[in-house]
Parts: C-alpha cells; structure tokens; sequence
C-alpha cells in the first residue's frame, strides 16, 4: 500500500511516521518545502532498522509522486495561533486546500483522502467539491480526536482508568462540536448515570476548549501527536476494511435530517472510505446540537 501525505509540518510527519513504523504502507512525504519533506523522509528511513520495518519513504515537492497512492492525507494548511478560532483559519487555508484537491485529483488515481486541516468540516467540503471525487472516498478526520479528548477528561474528572472511557463526539470540530452524553460510558456504564449534571457540564466544557488549550501551552502551533494517532486509526480501518465505526466529518445527504454539509457522525470506514452513516437515537438536545453545528457549517460554506 501507498499513502501519500501532503504537508510535512508536525502533523504530517508524525503521521508519516506512524504509518510507516507500523508496517502498514509505504509512504510520501509532499510539502511546497521539497527540502523540509525530504530531510523529514530520510531521518524517517534512517530509523527502520532500529524499529525494525520494511517501509518506505521519501520526501518531495512533486505531486507526480504520489501517482498510484490509495489513501491521501491533508495536513497542508496554517495552524491556529493562540487566540485564534478555527474559523478564523478559513480564508488562509481555503485557497491552499484547493490547489492541493486539484493536484490529487490530476496525479492520483481515484484515492481515498482524509482531510485534517482546520476548519475541518469546511476544508473537507472544500477538496471533495475540488477534487471531484465521491464524499464517500472523501471524509475528515476529528470526531475521533475530539473523542479521545473527551475519554482523558471523562477519565480524569471520574478518576477512572483512562481504558474504561468510552466516549462519542459529534458535530464540528470547532466550537459548535456535539459531545453525545447519552452515548458515552465508563467502565461500561452510562456515563450519565456515574456522574453528577455539574460534572458532565465541566466534561462537556473541558472537551470543546481542549484544543485551545494545547494550543496554549505549546505557544507556537497545535496538537500533532494526539490528531496523528487519528488519521493512524482512520488509514488502518481503510487498509484492513474494518467496517469499524469511528466518528469522523462526513457528507450529510439526510441522515440526522441535515443535507448538503461535512459534519462529525458515526460512520463505517472500510477499503471504499465511508460505507455508511450511523444514525444513533440521539436525545433531542443532542439532536439541536447536531442542527446548530450545521447551520455553522453553512454559514461557513457561504464565506467559502
């Protein structure tokens, strides 16, 4: 297997990276700075014998490169600044992102791409509508970091193995995202039914800022190691055709009642991308937060 990754920032190197080390595929590191993917690509391949794969990888500014690649991953973009909201991102990373849908859809033959790059469900509507190939074999990745974010607060508020967190987040990845409570658990149980209203408000908060948070800390940039693990779990469900249920930014056409937009729901991922939506029996709250996370996402696709 290929996988090609464009953008050789931290979030794409670290995928690379994963891909490669995990002996899942070979893979193409692209970047506009051919010099930045291709140091990355070869202090990568000086690695495999101490980790021990077969994998290759190399580094390029050429899309001609990424010619027969069955899964493309979107990385390229700005990422946010302190202070700086996801929307904000739009018009600095629009442009790019749809030279990047032509470049795929010119060089590689029908793949499968995830796209990363924030605003998330707006950049994924972006190279679907760029690229011209089908919202099924287009989706983003964020439910399942937004989940995984989720499952360390629930963790730590409840004081319970990190393990014993399940947990489910929907809508975008942004602001308006939608942590379905009724469908989240520790150590098997209902999580509604382990914690207080005052704790799952908190858990709610903490998830919808913990992005904003690293991007605190860190001062310069955003998270790349926990948004890598992502795209690990999404390309690993492609190549194995799992049919496995991850929450990831997928084209709506009616499911939830909502049309017409990319947006986090449940969905079966398998060797032809998004086999299909899964529609969950959502409280009525959840199911408003679902509605206003799209009408953000169309106000967003307007400004697009």
């Amino acid at each position: 297997m290929k996988v090609s990754v464009i953008g050789a920032g931290n979030v794409g190197a670290t995928c690379a990276m994963r891909l490669l080390e995990s002996g899942l595929c070979d893979v193409v590191l692209l970047d506009i700075l051919e010099s930045l993917a291709k140091g990355k690509a070869e202090d990568l391949m000086d690695a495999a014998s101490l980790i021990g794969h077969g994998n290759s990888a190399i580094g390029t500014s050429d899309y001609r490169d990424i010619v027969s690649s069955e899964i493309v991953v979107v990385t390229a973009g700005f990422a946010r600044k302190p202070g700086m909201t996801r929307e904000e991102l739009l018009t600095k990373n629009a442009s790019i992102i749809k030279d990047v849908a032509k470049n795929i859809a010119k060089h590689a033959d029908n793949p499968i791409i995830i796209v990363v790059t924030n605003p998330l469900d707006v950049m994924t509507y972006a190279v679907h509508k760029e690229s011209g190939l089908d919202s099924k074999r287009v989706f983003g990745m964020a439910g399942l970091l937004d989940s995984s974010r989720m499952n360390l607060v629930i963790s730590r508020t409840l004081q319970k193995p990190l393990r014993d967190a399940d947990s489910l987040v929907l809508g975008t990845h942004g602001e308006t995202m939608a942590p379905a409570l009724s469908q989240s658990k520790i150590s098997g149980k209902p999580l509604t039914d382990c914690a207080s209203q005052e704790m799952l408000d908190d858990i709610v908060k903490k998830t919808k800022s913990r992005g904003a948070e690293i991007v605190s800390y860190l001062g310069k940039g955003s998270a790349f190691y926990a948004p890598s693990a992502g795209v690990f779990r999404m390309v690993r469900a492609i190549i194995d055709d799992t049919a496995e249920i991850l929450p990831c930014s997928c084209f709506m056409q009616g499911e939830y009642g909502i049309k017409d937009v990319y947006l986090g729901v449940p969905a079966k991922i398998g060797s032809e991308g998004v086999k299909e939506i899964v529609e969950l029996p959502l409280t009525e709250d959840e199911r408003q937060f679902l509605k206003t996370a799209s009408d953000s996402v169309h106000k967003q696709l307007q400004l697009l």
